[in-house]
Parts: structure tokens; C-alpha cells; sequence
């Protein structure tokens, strides 16, 4: 495991009063016609979630604790965390544990976070509880037992040597890093080749991101690889599988 590092800083700018816009990528952290929903739209039903949740207990009556886990790049607002634990929540079964890990170069402070996510009243607790948790001064390895059967893993620092060092056996990933054009490094082949062998057989991946290199080194990396319509107008998204 690689020592922890001072995080970098990253600027902010706030739009329509509790938008964050990072000045370092020219970019907004999430959909300007709603975060909440595109999480949905890509990252959980691109990942066959939370069905797959609901299906991790075996018909023989097997009551082993198992975990499922999943891998974002890029945890910004906290806001995908917040979504996919609340569905979480919804849908698991008894003796299931979610373990969600995130690679962040820049991680926001609580204040941040916190007026990032005001702005749903859908995930109210999970934002109080995530900022309620969250340390002074995030670095390193930020590991917080959210509840009973939810633990979350902020690793902080450049996502190819975070996903390199982490555990393998990921079972779904949340590629979310900013837009291609503007953080090439969070889609490159290398990140996609490390990220392939760090996941189970039959695990997936979804992304907002559609555009052509992307979707060349994931296939490259082999991942199956497929297009869906996109969130809010986009075109498309892309989502894919490890055969």
C-alpha cells in the first residue's frame, strides 16, 4: 500500500448557488439537469443494480456474509456514494455487505460536500451522515463504517497508483472521472488494463463517458463493451462486462 500523501487542492467555483465547477478541469462534477438521476441512469442500471443486490443470497438458504464492491474513479461530491447507499439500503438481503471504494485526487472538505448535496432532499440522511463522518482533513486512505452493513473507502491520490495497490475482486465500477477531453489521465489504456484485472468474472462497469478512445482502450482491456442511450438527451453511454 502506497503512504499516504498530502492531497492536492483543487479550486472551486459555485454555479446556480450550490453547483461545484472545478477551474483546474473546466468541468461541472455532475449532470446540470440532475446528478441524482444520471447516477441512476448510468452508474446503477449500467451496472444491473440493484437487482444484482437482490440475488446475492443463494436459493440453497446460504446466510454467509458476502460483500458486494464497488470501484468509482472519482468521488467529487460524494454524491454517487449517496444515491447508490440509499438503494442499498432498499434492496439488500440479510448477511450482504456493500464495500464502495473511490479513487480522488482532489477530495472536496465537509463544507463543500455539504453544500454540494443540499440541494436533494432525497438523499437528506445519507448527506448528513456521509458529512457527519468525514474527517477535517481528508488524505491517504479514508475508510469510514457508515453503518452495519455499508463501508466506504476514500483513497486519496492519483487513481492509477490507488486502483494498482487496492484489492482486487470488484464486482461493478463507477467510471466517473471528469469529461474525457479534460482529464485524459482518468481514461487512459494503462488505468483501463489495471482496472480490467482488478475485477471478478462477470463484473461491469458504466460510465456517461462515450467517447471513442474510451471506448477503445476498455475493449482493449477487454472488457465487452456496449452502447446504451445516454442521460437527459445524451447520445449515449457505454457500459460493459468482464466475460
Amino acid at each position: 500500500m502506497p503512504a499516504a500523501t498530502a492531497p492536492e487542492v483543487q479550486t472551486l467555483d459555485w454555479h446556480d448557488g450550490d453547483m461545484p465547477y472545478s477551474r483546474e478541469f473546466g468541468d461541472h462534477f455532475y449532470c446540470r439537469t440532475d446528478g441524482r438521476l444520471e447516477c441512476g441512469h448510468v452508474f446503477l442500471s449500467g451496472n444491473n443494480l440493484p437487482e444484482r443486490w437482490e440475488t446475492m443470497v443463494s436459493p440453497d438458504g446460504d446466510t454467509s456474509v458476502k460483500t458486494f464492491r464497488i470501484g468509482e474513479l472519482g468521488f467529487g461530491t460524494g454524491l454517487n456514494f449517496c444515491e447508490t447507499w440509499r438503494q442499498w439500503k432498499e434492496a439488500r438481503r440479510p448477511g450482504t455487505r456493500l464495500h464502495f471504494t473511490s479513487f480522488e485526487l482532489y477530495p472536496m472538505s465537509r463544507e463543500e460536500i455539504d453544500r454540494a448535496l443540499v440541494r436533494w432532499p432525497e438523499i437528506d440522511a445519507e448527506r448528513k451522515a456521509l458529512v457527519a463522518a468525514w474527517p477535517d482533513q481528508p488524505a491517504g486512505h479514508v475508510v469510514i463504517d457508515i453503518d452495519e452493513a455499508t463501508r466506504l473507502t476514500v483513497i486519496c491520490g492519483p487513481a492509477l497508483v490507488g486502483v494498482s495497490a487496492a484489492e482486487p475482486d470488484f464486482d461493478a465500477w463507477f467510471l466517473d472521472g471528469f469529461a474525457p477531453s479534460r482529464n485524459a489521465d482518468m481514461w487512459s489504456a494503462e488505468l483501463m488494463q489495471t482496472l480490467f484485472a482488478k475485477t471478478v468474472t462477470g463484473g461491469t462497469f458504466g460510465t456517461y463517458a462515450a467517447a471513442g478512445f474510451v471506448r477503445r482502450n476498455l475493449a482493449a482491456a477487454g472488457f465487452t463493451v456496449e452502447r446504451r442511450p445516454g442521460f437527459a438527451g445524451k447520445r449515449e453511454m457505454l457500459c460493459g462486462r468482464k466475460s
